[in-house]
This record gives structure tokens, sequence and C-alpha cells, in this order.
């Protein structure tokens, strides 16, 4: 029989590593999005390979501690107005994630897939040659006082379970390790499991491969719906026409709901807006990735830069870049940094992230279609997830055995 012809929706990391494993694999594939190959929120993030992310942001009393900061306009996690009725639904099940049970489970369901990725894209790289600037540095978790050093010792302690717990550095022994940090900080925590690389020269290096693969790539093309028989999608209709295949993925991250009509359900993704600069290394850069959870901004040293990012803001699809925020990201560098950046300011950057409210992707065939593949809401760890995501979504089309239980990432869960 002719291989099965795959439309992937979608040219974002995942995306982009379903294709290869499709296309790796025999199926003929084509993909479209609505803009540029790797410009949406796979292009400005943070560039973390993390298997320490392995907690989703429903800790408990994590509701207590960010609601008297959600509505202030510079808050690290703010929630613009709104009389959405998704959205607080979104926040009211979300409440009700934050108990311990319910985080370690969901802990599972991530370690399982951010082990496999990180190994995934260890073979990808090499195998592939993915001029991506991949670094396996660790991550250092930087705190200014004590007992806020302590409190992730507690956070900490429950990482331990899933083997990736870090190394605690008091004090100056923090800056001795990384010479960058300030003088007067109450230390750090070294999780050396993690990695980081340059997303937007990762997802052009996969572009180069896929191409060289004879996967067809359609940019700034709309997928408005699908053209079906029964419980089979036909074709997608598109701004360009229909484009007819076998198998459809859709891998269209926060902007999946707008696919509600279609896929059958309500998908539960909120757009959390995240914010990123890009510059040139400072003269006193770091020499691995830091974050600093009191202020919830992030640093990713690169070969070819310097990027400072993070932030959450929920305020539905909106396409402002505020100033406020990109502003709050230099704050928060300032306490924390001898050179917290630098000039010119390459690129002052947004990026959606697909929240789900219990911190784990839909990886799941869509309840009105037979031939229709959901692999979206990854969160604020799409990169780190990727490669395992997009084996998968290999998997299940070509009816090969999951390498991991499909089951905590059902799309039957929300039911």
């Amino acid at each position: 029989p002719m291989p099965p012809r795959v439309l992937i929706i979608g040219c974002g990391v995942i995306g982009a590593v379903s294709a290869y494993f499709l296309r790796k694999n025999g199926c003929r594939v084509t993909m479209v999005d609505r803009g540029q190959f790797g410009r949406g929120s796979s292009h400005g993030n943070c560039g973390y390979v993390c298997p320490s992310h392995v907690l989703p942001l429903s800790i408990p009393g994590s509701v207590r501690k960010t609601l008297p900061m959600v509505l202030r306009r510079d808050a690290p996690f703010r929630i613009k107005p709104s009389l959405r009725p998704s959205l607080w639904w979104w926040f009211y099940r979300f409440a009700r994630e934050c108990r311990h049970d319910k985080m370690m489970a969901t802990a599972q369901a991530r370690d399982a897939l951010l082990q496999s990725s990180f190994q995934l894209y260890l073979q990808l790289i090499a195998e592939e040659k993915l001029a991506c600037e991949w670094e396996h540095r660790g991550s250092f978790f930087v705190f200014r006082d004590e007992k806020a050093m302590d409190d992730y010792g507690e956070i900490n302690h429950w990482m331990e379970e899933f083997g990736v717990g870090a190394k605690r550095f008091d004090g100056e022994s923090a800056r001795e390790y990384e010479p960058s940090l300030k003088p007067g900080l109450a230390g750090a925590w070294h999780h050396e499991c993690d990695a980081h690389l340059r997303p937007d020269k990762l997802l052009t290096s996969l572009r180069d491969v896929l191409i060289r693969m004879n996967v067809e790539i359609h940019e700034n093309t709309e997928v408005k719906g699908f053209q079906q028989e029964s419980k089979t999608a036909k074709a997608v209709l598109s701004s360009q026409g229909p484009i007819e295949a076998d198998e459809f993925v859709v891998a269209t991250g926060a902007w999946t709901p707008l696919l509600n009509r279609w896929l059958g359900m309500k998908v539960p993704i909120q757009p959390g807006k995240g914010y990123s600069i890009t510059m040139p290394r400072p003269a006193t850069c770091p020499q691995l990735p830091l974050i600093f959870p009191q202020c919830k901004v992030a640093v990713t040293p690169m070969h070819s830069g310097y990027r400072l990012g993070s932030t959450m803001e929920f305020a539905g699809y909106d396409t402002s870049l505020n100033p406020v925020r990109l502003s709050a990201l230099k704050r928060g560098a300032e306490e924390y940094l001898v050179d917290p950046y630098c000039e010119p300011i390459e690129e002052s950057w947004y990026g959606w992230r697909p929240m789900t409210f219990d911190g784990r992707p839909i990886i799941d065939r869509a309840p009105a279609f037979s031939n229709v593949t959901i692999a979206a809401g990854h969160n604020m760890i799409g990169v780190s997830m990727g490669a395992a995501t997009g084996k998968l979504v290999y998997e299940m089309i070509c009816r090969e055995k999951p390498h991991l239980d499909l089951q905590p990432y059902s799309a039957g869960r929300f039911a």
C-alpha cells in the first residue's frame, strides 16, 4: 500500500519534529502554518530542555501566593481583567488541580515526556547535525533571601522523587560557581540534568532537514476547518483552498481552541503570553541558564547571543508588545546580575504558551474524527517535550506501539 499522506497544521517545534519522524518512516508529509515556519512560540522562548521542570504550575498554595498580584500591570504573573467565561472556568479548574496528589500525577506524566525528549534530542542533533547551540550545563535557580531559598528546598524534595533534584549553593559559593551573580544573594540550586539551545536556530536547522527529506511546507496558509465524511476528515479548508490528506495533525499550540467546533471538544487551552528580549552577550555573561523564581525572569546565555525571558500574562489573543512587561524583564535581571543586559536590543518578542489547567499536553485523536491527531497544550515547556511528542504522533499515526503510555495525555480527561 501507498504510505499515508499526512498534513500537519502548525510549523512550530511540535509540528516540525512530528514531520521529521513521520517522513523518516515513509509517510508523505505536508505542513501548513498561518504564519512562517518556526516563527510562533517556538521562536523567541528561553530554549530550555529541562527535565527539572517536572512539576506543573499547580503547586499546592500557588493560588494563594499569586492572587494578591495578578491584576498588577507589571506583576510577573498577570491576568488582564476579562469577562470571557472560558478564562474563569479555566482558573476554577486550575485551582482544583492545586493538590499534592494531582500535582504528583501530572509530574509523572510530564517526567515521561521530558526524559524521553532529552534522549531523543541528543540522537536527533547528532544524526542530523542540527546547528542549534546545544549546551548541557544544567540550570541555576537563584534566590535573594533565605526563606525563598529554603522554600525551594521543599519543592526540590518533590523533584528528587523523579531523579531531577538540585544541589544547594549557599551565599558566596553560588557566586564562585557563577561569577555573573551580584554579591549578597542568598544562594542558588543547581539542576545538573538541564540543557539549553537556541530555539530559532533549532527550527531553522529542522526546516533545512525537512526540505532535504522532501516535506512540503506551505507558509501564510490559514486553516479554517475540515471537509469530512462522517467521522473521517478528507481535507482541510484553508486560505489557499482545500488540501487533502489521509491523516491530519493539529499542532497549533495556543491557537488550537479556534478549531474547537471541528475537533468535537472544547480544548481547555488558554494563551499565556510570555516575553523575551534578545541582545549580544554582556561583558560578564553567565555560564549557564539562570532562573530567578522570585521575579519570574529567566536568562539564557547562547553562543550567538543572550536572552532575558519569561513572565506570564493571561490577556487572550492580544498581539501588542507591552513595554511594561519588557521593562520588568530588565528590572528583574538588574537585581541579580553584575551585567544584566547590554545594547543593542536585537529583538523584543512575545509568544503565546498553550496553557492547560492541569499542566499536561493533549496527545490524542480528536473526538470528532478517526484520522485527526491533536498534539498541543505543552504549557511552558513545548521545546522540552517536543521530541517525544513528535515521536508519539508518528507512533499513533503509523500504528506502532507507543514508546510512552498515552493515557495521561488523553483528550477524554476533560470530558
